[in-house]
């Protein structure tokens, strides 16, 4: 819940903030960016912390090799994805391989509900619930992959000297 959390309470602050003074977040898709920074900020640093580590291995379906070592390359990538939302020539690129790995990932989560697997002592989210939130991740992160590039915006006394220049 902490990382659904993170992520709506994240959008909806720099939205917020956008339409109050920082016009970077006045759209929807830049909110989402950092909504999704503190997600995967919150959840690549969890797969390191001694007890929800423990539990991720656990989520890990029987079947794949080296669950320790996975757990700790997903949580390195949500990292560099998070920080990859906000280096310009890779926003994009950062954005779709974060859906990427939360469709890889995901089927950690079914067998965590299917079978009971329990986060750090609390009972997994029921797997309809899980789903949702999925979706909604998803969701942001092709919004945001998708969105538009931001027009460099120039000095308004450039804009006045090529508006003068095209009335003479």
């Amino acid at each position: 819940m902490e990382p659904l959390i993170a992520f709506v309470s994240t959008t909806l602050v720099l939205r917020l903030l956008g339409r109050l003074k920082f016009e970077r977040f006045d759209a929807w898709r830049p909110a989402m960016r950092g909504g999704l920074t503190a997600l995967f900020i919150t959840t690549g640093v969890v797969h390191f912390v001694p007890g929800f580590r423990e539990s991720m291995i656990a989520m890990v379906p029987p079947g794949l090799p080296w669950p320790a070592v996975l757990v700790a390359v997903t949580g390195v990538l949500e990292l560099a994805g998070a920080i990859g939302l906000w280096v310009r020539p890779f926003k994009r690129a950062a954005a779709v391989c974060l859906v990427l790995l939360m469709l890889a990932m995901f089927p950690a989560n079914i067998y965590a509900a299917l079978n009971g697997v329990e986060f750090n002592g609390a009972a997994p989210d029921p797997l309809l619930q899980r789903t949702l939130i999925e979706i909604l991740w998803l969701g942001a992160a092709v919004a945001v992959a998708t969105e538009p590039a931001a027009r460099q915006r120039e000095p308004a006394e450039a804009a006045e000297v090529r508006v003068s220049a095209g009335r003479s």
